[in-house]
């Protein structure tokens, strides 16, 4: 089974990749909806909550952990590596292929303060700022809105607006998606930036990363995947999950009818 985990709904868009890409295996998702947003918040909790969701996913039965959250990988990825014994795969910062694929030369960052201050995005920024000039946008309020399930109209896009429109005013040709949340929001952004910006989701090179690593980690256990064609995925979450239950059912349409949802309180 492979764990996925998030300060809230946001993981969600890389658990529709991972599902892709590995159909058959069994997902157990943790929404840490009591303490969203993880961006305002000090490391040292983030890595508090996320040593307490990986030791309930390992308890689980997780063989990989999948930290489907910019801040929480910023914050905590060192920790949960040298903390426990099975792999874990983070968000890894796109501001490498914006930067290698603009024409213009300015790209766009929105993230969260957590995300700007972790040390995989400050070192590729320092490999990269030297080829482009990168705007960085904190996207305040973007989450919440995602975690009420508002993805699209007028809030929407005045928000949006306010934090991609400058990018743009400056000339930036890639727009990189630096939170989980935000990639729920695509058709807002998108309407917004019609065809003078690419968008970048690291979610999908995130989810192959996941599969290369499942891959390896068994052929050197010896242990197999699963035989089935379709996999479960299970659903825990430590606040409210009405946006949670939507969102999956968006993703997922019919299939999600097989999922298990459970209200978390005891971490």
């Amino acid at each position: 089974m492979i764990g996925v985990y998030d300060s809230g709904v946001g993981g969600l868009s890389v658990w529709k990749e991972l599902r892709a890409v590995m159909p058959a295996e069994q997902f157990c998702y943790v929404s840490d909806g009591a303490y969203c947003p993880y961006g305002p918040k000090d490391p040292s909790f983030v890595i508090e909550r996320a040593q307490a969701v990986a030791r309930f996913l390992i308890a689980q039965g997780a063989e990989l952990i999948v930290v489907a959250c910019n801040t929480a990988t910023a914050a905590a990825i060192t920790t949960l590596r040298a903390t426990f014994p099975i792999p874990f795969v983070g968000m890894e910062p796109a501001l490498k292929p914006a930067a290698l694929h603009s024409q213009s030369g300015v790209v766009g960052v929105l993230a969260t303060a957590g995300t700007f201050k972790g040390r995989l995005y400050l070192n590729t920024l320092a490999r990269f700022s030297g080829r482009v000039k990168v705007i960085e946008q904190v996207g305040t309020g973007l989450v919440e809105l995602v975690e009420q399930g508002i993805l699209e109209g007028p809030e929407a896009d005045q928000l949006v607006g306010r934090y991609v429109q400058p990018m743009l005013e400056a000339g930036a040709d890639h727009i990189v998606l630096g939170c989980t949340h935000y990639p729920f929001l695509t058709a807002t952004i998108e309407k917004l930036v019609g065809n003078h910006a690419v968008i970048v989701n690291p979610a999908p090179a995130v989810a192959r990363q996941a599969q290369r690593v499942l891959a390896e980690l068994r052929e050197r256990t010896g242990k197999k995947g699963p035989a089935g064609v379709s996999g479960v995925s299970t659903f825990f979450s430590t606040g409210p999950d009405e946006t949670l239950q939507k969102l999956v059912r968006q993703i997922a349409g019919d299939a999600a009818d097989g999922y298990l949802y459970h209200s978390l309180y005891i971490i």
